[in-house]
């Protein structure tokens, strides 16, 4: 997928007003799922992800960072400015784009990594 697709994509999703805004929101929400899984995941990701989005999958860093879907949320909302539930919103804007552009398996993968609750957030049903 092309990252004109991509943000539109996440536009439509999030009910974003600009191709700008879109970009802001993904560039947020992919930095704080950066920190949160490994860097082979991430690298794994960044591969099936346009650029300059994969570039944002690839900070310099160790390993993840433990934490739930409530801190998830609030450091999105710390990185866009907004409140906590828009920013449930924002995550789910890019996050189920993010299933749509990459393979079933990678996100599998990616989901492996993170709590339970996180999956409907890529827009899949929570495992019972």
């Amino acid at each position: 997928m092309r990252i004109d697709e991509f943000l539109a994509r996440v536009r439509d999703n999030g009910e974003y007003h600009s191709q700008e805004e879109a970009e802001q929101v993904s560039t947020a929400v992919l930095r704080v799922l950066a920190s949160r899984i490994t860097p082979e995941e991430a690298a794994d990701l960044a591969a099936q992800l346009p650029a300059p989005l994969d570039d944002v999958l690839r900070p310099e860093r160790g390993h993840p960072e433990t934490f739930g879907r409530e801190e998830f949320l609030r450091r999105v909302a710390e990185r866009t400015g907004a409140r906590p539930r828009t920013a449930e919103w924002d995550a789910c804007a890019v996050l189920a784009t993010v299933a749509e552009a990459v393979s079933a398996g990678q996100v599998d993968h990616l989901l492996e990594q993170l709590p339970p609750d996180f999956a409907e957030l890529f827009g899949r049903l929570q495992p019972s």
